[in-house]
Order: structure tokens, then sequence, then C-alpha cells
């Protein structure tokens, strides 16, 4: 269903339009939007996460191979764990759409070792002195040989985990190693029915430096606000996140009374926790797919153009990313973009271009209705039908992620084939000229924003998914 307003398809000229976002200009919020200064900030906060990063890594490996390993069987065991953790973990590619709530870490069996090296004080009874240098060496070694099956399928390199990984592994033995091996810990009264709870805060504390880090990353290769990365960040702490904490604990301990015993039986359940995930994710990507194939019955029976759907939906994405929604409302907003038209099928003749606009009020409600109807039946969230039964109200009267697949769909239908050269700049020309009644300024700006930093690129793309 379009949301185009009916004059903007009116013979009459438009006005002469005008850039959407110039370069050097500002949004309308007042942030600076030419695609090379959002470059330029993420260029300079990657950098300011890899220099510390790697001068940590560095130190660490030249300190550990001048001065030796120490307890070199339990280095090499923790290794051997944390290698096959990021090798299993890595093997999965990330689902359409993004990642979810619970799937911020790809690897955490990987992590759990990890941490649970750097938290650990003894080993079967005995102290260990691997200290600081040493395990982030051994964490670093691990984290280089889970990337050889990236790099050897021509993916690239995952460097933003692996230096997320060394900074919080860095973090938290340099809060746990010195303080253990000099009695520090026992003199403040951390022992006993305390020391648990000392590794468990330790651990919710480097879970919370990750997720800074991850945010920081995101922002700076995406652009997206980072509050609400910084959100769904923190939103999967309490799932995987808490897992991992709860294995690492739980390693270290036993280690510490069982010995190496303690790492086979203690991360099996993790394991299997992983393994359930990836099964998650595989029938999330499935959902999504049947959902997409739904959604092209109307380009099947030529109602609407090819590929209108898909890009409607990714661009809606994008958008909605601007505007600074969250993961589950951007699964949400997804859905009904791919089904925005659904309700078209019960047309007897096809709409031209799939252009609703210029039918009577009582006509879209009509297909509105009809296209929720069908949407409800397909077992999709509720509030994917509400969208799509409210794009022909007022957008005043709308959810906002209504109000973002209604002006989606309608730059797709005034910028398509048939537009011309050019096409683009006047549909949104239009667009904003419609701002009065048919679509929120603040949608348009942020479309006009994911524009001009690329998101053509990404609404070209929805044809190719």
């Amino acid at each position: 269903m379009s949301g185009a307003p009916e004059q903007t398809r009116q013979s009459r000229p438009p006005r002469p339009p005008r850039p959407p976002l110039p370069s050097g200009s500002r949004a309308a919020d007042g942030r600076a939007t030419r695609p090379g200064a959002r470059a330029a900030r993420g260029g300079a906060v990657i950098a300011a996460v890899y220099a510390p990063a790697c001068a940590l890594a560095c130190w660490s490996l030249g300190r550990t191979l001048w001065e030796g390993l120490a307890e070199p069987g339990i280095a090499l065991a923790f290794g051997l764990l944390t290698a096959v953790g990021e090798l299993v973990g890595r093997g999965a590619r990330p689902t359409a759409g993004g990642r979810g709530p619970g799937e911020r870490e790809g690897a955490p069996l990987g992590a759990a070792g990890a941490l649970a090296y750097a938290l650990l004080g003894e080993a079967g009874g005995r102290p260990t002195t691997h200290g600081v240098p040493q395990t982030v060496a051994v964490v670093l070694a691990a984290g280089l040989v889970g990337l050889v099956p990236q790099v050897a399928r021509g993916r690239g390199p995952a460097l933003d985990h692996l230096a997320r990984r060394i900074l919080t592994i860095g973090f938290a033995a340099t809060c746990f190693q010195p303080l253990y091996n000099t009695g520090t810990l026992s003199s403040w009264g951390a022992s006993g029915p305390v020391y648990p709870l000392f590794l468990t805060g330790l651990m919710a504390l480097t879970a919370l430096c990750d997720a800074v880090l991850a945010a920081a990353l995101a922002r700076a290769r995406t652009g997206w606000p980072y509050g609400p990365l910084l959100r769904d960040e923190l939103r999967a702490l309490p799932g995987t996140g808490s897992a991992i904490c709860a294995t690492g604990v739980v390693i270290a301990l036993a280690t510490a009374v069982v010995g190496l015993w303690a790492l086979p039986v203690f991360c099996l359940p993790l394991l299997l926790t992983q393994f359930a995930f990836r099964r998650f994710a595989a029938v999330r990507t499935t959902y999504r797919q049947t959902i997409a194939s739904l959604a092209r019955s109307t380009e099947i029976a030529g109602y609407t153009p090819h590929g209108h759907a898909r890009r409607v939906a990714a661009l809606s994405r994008a958008v909605g990313r601007e505007l600074g929604l969250n993961e589950p409302d951007l699964d949400v907003l997804e859905y009904a973009a791919l089904m925005h038209d659904i309700g078209q099928l019960s047309l007897l003749d096809p709409v031209p271009d799939g252009a609703t606009a210029p039918l009577p009020p009582d006509r879209q409600r009509r297909i509105a209705l009809l296209g929720g109807a069908v949407v409800r039946q397909t077992g999709v969230p509720a509030e994917v039908a509400v969208i799509v039964e409210r794009q022909a109200d007022p957008y005043r009267d709308q959810p906002v992620t209504a109000r973002i697949v209604r002006t989606v769909n309608a730059y797709d239908d005034l910028s398509g084939e048939s537009a011309g050269p050019g096409g683009s700049l006047r549909a949104l020309e239009r667009l904003r000229l419609a701002t009065a009644q048919d679509h929120e300024p603040r949608v348009v700006e942020a479309l006009a924003r994911v524009l001009a930093c690329g998101g053509r690129a990404v609404w070209d793309a929805g044809t190719q998914v």
C-alpha cells in the first residue's frame, strides 16, 4: 500500500527540486550528515579501540616470549578451550537483518574459557602464577586460531571481535591477577563465601565494558545511533551474557579444586546452549525467508513491481536504525514492510504500479484491513498486523513504525524506474512537500540522512535479497 499523497502523482510539474542533503549541510535535528564526516568520526573511534588493543597484545606477547610460559599445561588447556570455542562459534553465519538479543556473542564458549583463565588463581589446589601478560597472550593466540576459518572462506578477519576480546580479558586479568597473587584480596576480606561474589561482580563489570565497546564499534561501522545500539547490547546481557559469566566463574572455581578436569565437565552445558542458539538462529532465518516469500505473492500476481517489498523492508530497517529503534522493533518493522501490500490481493484489478494513494479513502482502508487480517493468519507478532492495518490512517494517529513504512513505501513508488534520471531527488522533494498532512517530517529527514550516507545501496540491494 502506498502512502504517497495523491497530489504528488498529478501531471502538473513539481517545484524545482533541491538536493536532499547537500555536502556540508545539516539535518533537521542539527546533526552533520556529510558521509565523509561520519566516516572520519567512525575511523577515530575504531582507532581509539584498536590502538590500546594492539599495544596490549604486543606488550603481552613480547613479555610472555621473553619470560617463557608459566604452567605450560594449564596455558595449553585453556588456550585449546578458547580456540575451540572461537572455531565453533565463528562457524555460524549471522542471521539476516542483524543479531537479536542473545546472539551478541558469537563464541560464548571461547569467551567463557578466556574469562575463566583471567580469573584463575589456583589449579588443583596449587597457586598459579601466569599473570596478566600471559593471560592476554594465550587469549590472543586462541583468537588468531579462531580467525583462520573466516580468512579461508574469504570473509576477512573479525578484528573488531578480537580487539574487544583482548581489551576485556586484559581488563579482567588486571583487576584480578595482581590482587590475588599479592594476597590483597584476602586482606580485603574477599575470601571464603565472598570470593565467588567478587568474581561474579568482576564478570558483570567486564561484560558491561564489552557491551560499551561493541556498541561503539557498531556505531563507528554503521553510523547508527549509539544509544539504541548500547541498549540492545545491554538487553542481551541477561541472556547469553549471564551464561558466559556464570560458566567462567564456575570453571575458575572448579579448576581451583579439581584441576583441569573441570574444563570439559563445566563447558558441556554452555556448548549445548550454543548449539541451541544456532538452531534458534536458523529457525529465525527460515521464518524471515517464509515471510519474504509470502510478500512476493503480490509481485507474482502482478499487483506490485518486482522487488518492491524487499526494497521497502531493507530501507525501512535502515530508517528505523537512524531513528533509534531497538532490535525487536526493527524486526517488527521489517516484517510489516515486507507484507504491507498483501491486502492488494483482494482487488479484482491491480492498481497501476501498485500505488493505492489515488483510490478513495474507504477503499484504502478496506485494503489495509484485509491486509492486516491476512497478516494475522501468518503467526507473526500482532504488532505487524497493526502496522499493516493502520497504513491508511493519518500519520499522526500511526505508531512510528507505521509512519516509516508509509514514507519509505511512498519513496519507492516515486523513485522507481519510471521516474527517470533524478527520480530520487524529486521523490524526496515531494515527500518533504507532503509533510504537512501525509508524512512525519522526522521520518522524511531520517530517510534523507540514510540516503545521503549510502542508504541508496541498501535500497538497491533489496532486489537481491
